[in-house]
């Protein structure tokens, strides 16, 4: 690679948009309840209807906000067994063996990590025959995949998370 060759990677990804209390507090409402109306979400922030319209817009085209979504109980919804998979992979396949992952039925997210495996995936599945399948015939069958080891997950509960309130206080 030539030193006037721009490095590779999404550097939208590297800087972050200055938000504001009211954006951050914007974005708060839409985690608790994303099918809100920009009226309503204006109402809350005490806001007009317009500058809400015109932040929410902003925020989606500048990629702070990727999509609206629903967050569901998996138990609930059929798919009672959860792992993490740790995943070795060979040097350098990185983005082949993510493509890949990411087509293998109920691997849920993907890391790219630093430790003594390169990859830890969340999988959902209906059961541990299904487990069973997805790493040991799917997993293991993507060319550049040389290990796995897979961890059963008991029980779930969701962090803090950011402060999303808008007051910047913690």
């Amino acid at each position: 690679m030539s030193t006037s060759e721009p490095l590779r990677g999404d550097s939208a990804r590297r800087s972050a948009l200055a938000l504001d209390a009211t954006d951050r507090a914007l974005i708060g409402v839409l985690l608790r309840q994303a099918r809100v109306s920009v009226r309503a979400l204006a109402e809350r922030l005490h806001i007009s209807r317009a500058s809400a319209h015109s932040r929410l817009g902003r925020l989606i085209s500048e990629r702070v906000i990727t999509e609206f979504t629903v967050r569901i109980d998996p138990v609930r919804a059929g798919l009672g067994t959860s792992a993490i998979v740790a995943v070795s992979i060979e040097q350098n396949s990185w983005r082949r063996v993510s493509q890949q992952l990411r087509e293998v039925p109920y691997v849920e997210h993907l890391a790219l990590v630093g430790a003594d495996f390169d990859v830890l995936a969340t999988v959902r599945c209906p059961d541990n025959d299904a487990l069973r399948e997805i790493v040991l015939d799917r997993v293991h069958a993507i060319d550049g995949v040389r290990s796995t080891r897979t961890w059963l997950v008991f029980d779930e509960a969701l962090g803090r998370g950011a402060d999303w309130s808008g007051r910047g206080d913690g």
